[in-house]
């Protein structure tokens, strides 16, 4: 399931990504608005993938690692994941590495990846979840058509702030 535009390809990321993964997803700039448990070797950065690897076959999880047409390595990834029970909304997610950040990439990459939930998955809704101090990915989300829903909170954690977009 690779997707590409015009300078990135979105594509599945397999075991030997996992250096990547691990600067990917240990970066301290990248995690200073995410809460999760990030890896501290290469492998914890397996595990993720592996556990990634797992949950696509399963369809719980679209996720893609992104990175230059004319380059291997990965810079960021993107994922449509905690899908609904009738599979017509799912939460994106996405991370970049800061070298990388206001060069329209992540714009791109999101362009791709809601027309693939759209047209592919025939997603009705896509729910992005962002750090209400996160003012890069509101910034995002906001060109991209994504509504701030005012009532809505994530239990989960006070400091989110919810989007929408829908289909039509």
């Amino acid at each position: 399931m690779k997707l590409e535009t015009e300078r990135l390809v979105l594509k599945e990321i397999n075991e030997a990504h996992t250096e990547d993964i691990l600067r990917i997803r240990s970066n301290e700039i990248t995690n200073q608005y995410v809460k999760r448990r990030s890896p501290k070797t290469n492998y914890d950065a397996l595990e993720f993938i592996l556990h990634i690897k797992k949950e696509t076959q399963d369809k719980k999880v679209a996720f893609w690692g992104i990175s230059y047409k004319d380059s291997w390595n990965l810079i960021g990834t993107i994922c449509l994941w905690n899908f609904s029970q009738d599979k017509k909304t799912a939460e994106i997610g996405y991370e970049l590495l800061p070298d990388y950040h206001k060069k329209g990439i992540m714009s791109e990459a999101l362009s791709a990846v809601v027309e693939y939930g759209f047209n592919k998955l025939e997603l009705q809704e896509i729910i992005a979840i962002t750090n209400r101090f996160n003012e890069n990915s509101k910034k995002l989300l906001l060109k991209h058509h994504f509504i701030l829903e005012e009532g809505k909170k994530d239990e989960h954690n006070p400091d989110s702030v919810i989007f929408s977009l829908n289909r039509d």
